[in-house]
């Protein structure tokens, strides 16, 4: 398992592998990536695609339904050679498989945060234009708490919106990582990405590989699944 980890790492430090395309900012639905290192007769895989690629949505499990559908992608990602199939030539099987479902709390709320921060300030200029008008202080100061009372209202607002953003912003991703051994590797010239058949909502993966030969990168489509591999 050392040297399998070891593989994962060397995938993990290519160039091509930086992590602007690594993290969730390459989580476009429809969208997965897996990356592949070969090394002798050991193959590791490491497959990353979008909640909504899998089963359709990426909110946090709310029915028995939800849950299923869950469980029921996790075994399918369990078995990579019936995904990813590999050329009975190459005499490859299963060393371990493991899949589990991630979740990222989206930040965009920081920008309204800072949109309600500016209102926030607008609300303090005029407390101040307020404090210069001493004639119509009464009047000014009755208008301001009612200004103030708009703005907490606003903030109240806003506190909502929060809670809104908090319960709807959730990204999940399948994470899968794959051992593989093949008897004979030099037999490893393409994979047919069956997983486009397992999940519908799939439309392309984006493939990184190195190999004794160097790095290679390929884009893989639901209407042309096979990938031709380079020796």
């Amino acid at each position: 398992m050392k040297y399998t980890l070891s593989l994962f790492a060397l995938v993990a430090a290519l160039p091509a592998f930086a992590e602007e395309t690594r993290h969730m900012d390459a989580h476009v639905h429809g969208v997965g990536s897996l990356d592949i290192a070969i090394d002798g007769t050991t193959v590791a895989m490491t497959l990353e695609t979008p909640g909504a690629d899998i089963v359709g949505f990426e909110y946090e499990a709310k029915t028995d339904e939800d849950r299923a559908a869950i469980e029921t992608a996790l075994a399918t990602l369990s078995a990579p050679l019936d995904l990813f199939g590999l050329p009975e030539a190459a005499g490859c099987s299963v060393v371990s498989a493991k899949a589990e479902l991630e979740s990222e709390a989206h930040d965009d709320h920081d920008h309204d945060e800072h949109a309600h921060d500016e209102d926030h300030d607008d609300h303090d200029h005029d407390e101040h234009a307020h404090d210069e008008d001493h004639d119509d202080h009464d009047h000014d100061e009755h208008a301001h708490d009612e200004d103030h009372d708009d703005h907490d209202h606003d903030e109240h607002a806003h506190d909502e919106d929060h809670d809104d953003h908090v319960h709807g912003a959730t990204h999940s991703a399948f994470h899968a990582e794959y051992e593989l051994t093949c008897d004979a590797p030099e037999a490893l010239t393409e994979i047919n990405f069956a997983y486009f058949d397992r999940f519908e909502n799939a439309q392309e993966v984006k493939v990184q590989m190195i190999t004794g030969a160097g790095a290679q990168a390929f884009d893989v489509h639901r209407d042309a699944p096979v990938l031709k591999l380079e020796q």
